[in-house]
């Protein structure tokens, strides 16, 4: 392993100047929330020197608000956020995607934020909190600013954080009550695996009908990806079997999947096509009442 510093600020304020110090002196910083990618990665692919930043501490990166808007802050873990029975029945299929991350041990540590920022293809909780529309919370030296989370990973492991900045949280609108989501995802083993696809919907239900939607796609192309052909299949339409095979469609087209030991590229695009399906039927029945 490299040389390492440790800082673990009690303040927001002391977390971006040091953050700002670094990136003035060229000097390496990296943020820790969770530490569950971040100190693997240290162990094997990436041990360069640098500073750890830990935000665990952070009242803003702890933050958690139920009102009109949901606030989840960036440092806390999955097994918190699926304790709380309110933010289940809001946003399960958000829930739901960031308790598949990792065994229970890891989902005591591991946070959303932290899977946003690794920025990995294949990170279950992407195209849920895409799917939900949910908008970064990001600060930094010049002042805060806010990012959909469709545009904040740039590439496979790069997102839009400037040097000198850090993600605080998540914001997303309320769903109401004839509105909610759903994620699945496809993995060769029963569970702890990575995604060879992963798709989440959101609707809003009038009745029988679909009034909107927002459709994402995970693990098929270098991001997550927002498929608004997919809902716009939807939108309109009482997700008949002609809706979902068209927003099924929809999904296929817009992935880019590579072809690996664990699927090959057309193997994923049929499974994403699959799995937007059943997850838009999954979360119009939620969003009609049912569990």
């Amino acid at each position: 392993m490299g040389a390492y510093a440790y800082e673990a600020p009690s303040n927001l304020s002391d977390a971006i100047a040091l953050l700002d110090d670094h990136a003035k002196e060229g000097k390496r910083a990296q943020i820790l929330a969770g530490g569950t990618d971040l100190l693997v990665q240290m162990r094997s692919v990436d041990n360069a020197p640098r500073t750890i930043i830990d935000v665990k501490s952070l009242e803003e990166t702890n933050r958690l608000d139920i009102g009109d808007e949901i606030y989840i802050g960036s440092a806390i873990p999955s097994a918190q956020l699926y304790e709380n029975e309110e933010l289940k029945n809001l946003l399960p299929g958000l829930i739901e995607a960031s308790d598949l991350i990792g065994s229970t041990q890891i989902q005591g540590r591991a946070t959303m934020g932290g899977n946003l920022c690794n920025s990995s293809p294949a990170g279950d909780s992407i195209p849920a909190m895409i799917a939900v529309g949910a908008v970064c919370d990001i600060a930094g030296v010049s002042g805060s600013r806010e990012l959909p989370v469709e545009d904040f990973v740039t590439g496979v492991g790069t997102n839009a954080l400037s040097d000198g900045e850090l993600l605080l949280g998540l914001k997303i609108k309320k769903p109401a009550s004839n509105s909610r989501d759903a994620y699945l995802r496809f993995i060769p083993r029963t569970e702890m695996d990575i995604a060879v696809a992963g798709c989440g919907v959101s609707v809003t239900m009038d009745g029988n009908q679909c009034v909107e939607a927002r459709v994402a796609i995970g693990a098929v192309a270098p991001t997550a990806l927002l498929v608004p052909e997919a809902a716009a299949a939807l939108v309109g339409t009482g997700l008949d079997e002609a809706a979902l095979a068209a927003a099924g469609e929809a999904c296929t087209n817009a992935s880019s999947p590579i072809s690996d030991k664990r699927g090959t590229a057309e193997y994923r695009k049929k499974v994403v096509a699959v799995l937007c399906r059943r997850a838009t039927a999954i979360a119009a029945d939620r969003a009609r009442g049912g569990n």
